[in-house]
């Protein structure tokens, strides 16, 4: 695992610690009115972050502490910010059939949408919603009261993309501002309400999905008008939480100091927010694709990208587990930078998918290559991390080349495209197998990060979204091998 700071000298750690040995003396015996001040300085700051839900941060670690906080400075129970945070606990508590209860980590509603979108369009759904839509729209009425012609009814993609556009923070400045105070707000979130913290990952997988919409005219008038609105303030908010190295964390800009590593209680392993690969990749994919390939900003990020790589020829996953994720997410992002197959990045980094392929055509990757190299790519085949290895091979193939492996004149580009078609029909043939009668696919493994080493999520969509819009593209890929 990428514990920053951890090999760092222990001057820091070592004055850390003196300075907590002296605050515990300090705190039996305090000033009183500097004590009360920084208690009240600490409460208005927790009350000041609660969302409109009740929760803090979005996420239940904070929310867990928070109301812990509030509780030992004296609020009842029933006080209205403490009966509100108990009540975003509640909604995010999941009642079992044995009667036990489990409280998820957070909810993901925006960025489940976004990847639901981008994969409905990859699959080539663009007919009215296939949902039973009760009741039924009546049919529209000319003025005799005579039957007309019948009311529109909206696609699932266009509801979609109207709930994504509404739910756009741009009233509240978050505590990103704290570095941007002229910066406009115009990110999303990754919960129902949590707007004190939108993220760039969110923010352009959401952009880019609504971008796709309006390009593939799914959308009618006015929503193209506004998604172009929301792509003029999403890109202007993402260029400014640009990194000084070129890459993007997901919450802020140029928060990658390694000193808090040294704190005594720094036990969590992510306490900052640096560039990551896998971030970076997904807000230059969207710029990219939005006609800002050459804008000299987005070119930092394709040079972070490339810097960044790891000498096997993979990238980190920060916000997923992990080289094969963020291998997923860097090479289709590269390819909308107009890199060619043949660059040695993107030749790296497919042959990197390719030697990790497990024997039944699938792809896995265990937590545990946070923390040993060994793991890295290894794992028992799911579904999520198949459909991220078919992104990026499909990416670094996207001339077509694993459908036309004769358009190849040396023999080594003719063994490359035919161990891309190889590797993308076994991955496709194991994902139709895997396959159950419903549509979706079981995943048990977790494939979600949330803290390196230390935290990771199962998101119960990831099974579905990614395999769908793998598959989606492989098939258009065969249907027009020149695209």
């Amino acid at each position: 695992m990428r514990r920053l700071g951890a090999d760092r000298p222990n001057t820091a750690k070592v004055f850390f610690r003196g300075l907590d040995a002296t605050l515990h003396r300090y705190h039996r015996h305090p000033v009183g009115p500097l004590r009360r001040h920084a208690l009240r300085t600490a409460e208005r700051w927790i009350i000041a972050r609660q969302e409109a839900d009740g929760c803090f941060g979005g996420i239940q670690p904070p929310a867990v502490y928070s109301i812990i906080a509030l509780r030992l400075l004296g609020y009842d129970l029933d006080h209205p910010v403490l009966a509100a945070a108990l009540r975003s606990l509640d909604a995010y508590t999941l009642h079992r059939e044995d009667g036990s209860r489990m409280v998820e980590a957070s909810q993901s509603p925006i960025w489940d949408t976004a990847l639901a979108v981008l994969a409905l369009a990859d699959a080539g759904i663009d007919a009215p919603a296939d949902v039973d839509m009760t009741p039924a729209l009546p049919t529209q009425r000319v003025a005799t009261g005579a039957p007309g012609q019948p009311a529109t009814v909206p696609t699932a993609l266009e509801r979609a993309a109207d709930w994504l556009l509404g739910q756009e923070v741009q009233h509240r400045r978050g505590d990103w501002a704290v570095a941007h105070p002229t910066v406009a707000p115009g990110g999303w979130a990754f919960e129902f309400d949590n707007d004190t913290y939108p993220d760039t990952d969110d923010t352009a997988e959401v952009v880019l999905a609504l971008h796709r919409l309006n390009r593939l005219r799914r959308l009618r008038h006015p929503a193209g008008t506004r998604v172009d609105a929301a792509l003029e303030r999403s890109t202007t908010w993402l260029f400014a939480l640009q990194s000084r190295d070129g890459g993007w964390g997901a919450y802020d800009s140029d928060n990658a100091s390694t000193l808090v590593y040294q704190i005594p209680f720094a036990d969590f392993g992510a306490l900052t927010d640096p560039s990551s690969a896998d971030v970076t990749a997904h807000v230059v994919e969207l710029l990219c694709e939005t006609g800002r390939i050459r804008d000299p900003r987005t070119l930092r990020g394709v040079d972070w990208l490339l810097r960044n790589q790891e000498a096997d020829g993979s990238w980190y996953g920060r916000w997923g587990v992990n080289y094969v994720y963020g291998t997923g997410s860097v090479l289709p992002a590269l390819q909308a930078a107009g890199l060619p197959p043949t660059h040695p990045a993107m030749r790296a980094g497919a042959q990197w998918l390719l030697s990790r392929q497990n024997p039944d055509g699938g792809w896995g990757e265990d937590i545990r290559s946070y923390g040993d190299p060994a793991w890295s790519g290894r794992g028992i085949s799911t579904p999520s991390q198949t459909a991220w290895a078919m992104l990026g091979l499909l990416a670094a193939d996207h001339g077509g080349t694993h459908g036309n492996a004769s358009a190849h004149s040396s023999a080594s580009a003719h063994g490359s495209a035919s161990a891309h078609a190889d590797a993308l029909a076994g991955a496709a043939r194991w994902l139709t197998e895997q396959q159950r009668p419903d549509g979706g696919w079981d995943e048990e493994m977790f494939t979600g990060t949330g803290f390196p080493g230390f935290f990771y999520l199962n998101y119960h969509g990831y099974r579905l979204v990614w395999p769908v819009m793998a598959l989606g593209r492989y098939l258009h890929s065969r249907q027009h091998p020149s695209d």
